[in-house]
Order: structure tokens, then sequence, then C-alpha cells
């Protein structure tokens, strides 16, 4: 049963699926952040379903990569484009550490968190509708679950930098070697996965995000002493669009 709790309180939190809704005890809590790729998996396989239709009644590139990149924002609630907005606000800024961690906290919408929006929507947008024409979007549907493992395993395993937050409440009571087990076995099956579908482009995609995780971690220890839900909704996004910016290129180079 206790699963089951943690199961849904996941769900509910990282999707818009309505769920029952339980208490953020620490029993709750304690595996709650395990179940995060399930919501990939659910994303992953609308996005296939969607790129099916399109096969089948010959919908157009431009509407098909429209809706592939509003799927993941719509069934998550934005939460983690939310994030994304809230970190390049404040990297932008400029401002010492104490400063970003406000801009972060900050609800008001900077001009910068709006300028990269339109820029990361465009070249989602541009990807998917060339990936539409030479057949890989199925590369890109695994790429939501390994996104989501790889979150966890940065959030679980690096600094807080508040120490209160979401992001939290979910990591401060895991049972951390469970977690990172887990997730090491999600992230490695989820790459397989990808390598299966398309051993090149999968490849590229693959090695894209690892690169991004990388910088990532040496950028938000230096600018903001550790993580945050907001970086951590960062991290999910640009390592997605850094493994479907991977995923084309393999297509283009095949």
């Amino acid at each position: 049963m206790i699963f089951i709790k943690s199961f849904l309180i996941a769900l509910s939190t990282y999707s818009i699926i309505p769920v029952p809704q339980f208490d953020w005890n620490e029993k709750n809590m304690k595996n709650a952040i395990c179940f995060f790729p399930i919501v990939g998996i659910l994303c992953g396989g609308v996005l296939f379903g969607w790129y099916a239709f399109c096969r089948t009644f010959d919908v157009s590139n431009f509407l098909f990569a429209v809706i592939a990149v509003c799927i993941p924002i719509i069934f998550t609630g934005g939460i983690h484009m939310d994030g994304y907005m809230d970190t390049v606000d404040a990297l932008s800024s400029h401002q010492p550490r104490e400063r970003k961690l406000e801009i972060l906290k900050d609800s008001h919408c900077g001009a910068f968190s709006v300028i990269y929006c339109i820029i990361y929507l465009l070249l989602d947008i541009a990807f998917f509708y060339e990936l539409f024409n030479k057949g890989n979007v199925t590369v890109v549907c695994p790429v939501f679950v390994l996104s989501r493992a790889m979150s966890v395993l940065y959030a679980v395993n690096m600094p807080n930098a508040r120490k209160s937050g979401m992001l939290n409440a979910y990591t401060e009571n895991t049972e951390r070697k469970r977690v990172n087990a887990s997730m090491a076995g999600t992230a490695i099956i989820s790459a397989a996965v990808i390598l299966f579908i398309s051993p090149v482009s999968g490849a590229i995609s693959v090695c894209f995000g690892l690169v991004f995780s990388f910088f990532y971690r040496r950028m938000v220890i230096k600018q903001f002493g550790g993580v945050t839900g907001d970086t951590a909704g960062f991290f999910l996004q640009v390592f997605e669009l850094s493994c479907i910016a991977g995923t084309l290129i393999g297509a283009l180079i095949k």
C-alpha cells in the first residue's frame, strides 16, 4: 500500500492525471521519486501514439511537430518548463548566487525566460519536423524515461541549494541506495532501448544527453551551490532537447 501511495503522489505531482491525494509524510515520500520515470513512459507512449496516427492518416509534418512538442508540456502540467524558464532567468541575470536563488523563487516571469522559452520551442518544433521526415521519432520516445532517471540521480546525489522546497521533500528521506539502484537500472534499460531502435541515432542521442549532464553538474554547483526543483526542471528540458538534437544528427548522417 505504501508503494501505491508513493506512486500516486509522484503521478499527481509530475503529471495532470487525476489520482487520489495522500499526505506527504515521511513514509509516503520515501520511495515516491522512484516512480518519476513512469511519467516518462506515459509521455513516450502518447508521443508514439500520435506519431502512428500521423503516419496512418498522412498528417502534415508541421502539425505533427507542434503537437509532439506540446504533448510532454501539457501532460506534465508545464512543471518542468516552468523550472527551465526560472533557471534561464536567474542565469541571465548575472547576479550573485543569493540573488539567483531569489529569482528562482520569484513568481514573476522575466524577459529572458520568455525569450529562451521561445527559442526552446522553436528548436524543438524544428527538430521534430525533420525527424518526422526521417522516420526516427520512435528513438525519442524512451528519452522521456532516460531524462527522468538521470534527473533523479542528480537530484538525490547532489547537494540541495536550499534544503527546502518540493525537490527537498522528495529527496531528504529517500532510501538513497534503493533510489540509485533503481534509477541507474532504469537509465541503462532506457538507453539500451534507444540504441536498439537505432544504433547510430541512438548512440549520438545518448551521448548528447550525457555531455549536457556533465556541464549541468558543474553549472548548478558554481551558479547555485546545488540543485533545486527549478534547476531539475531545467535539466530535464535541456537533456531531452539535447537527445532530440542528437537523434536528428544521427538521422542526417546515416
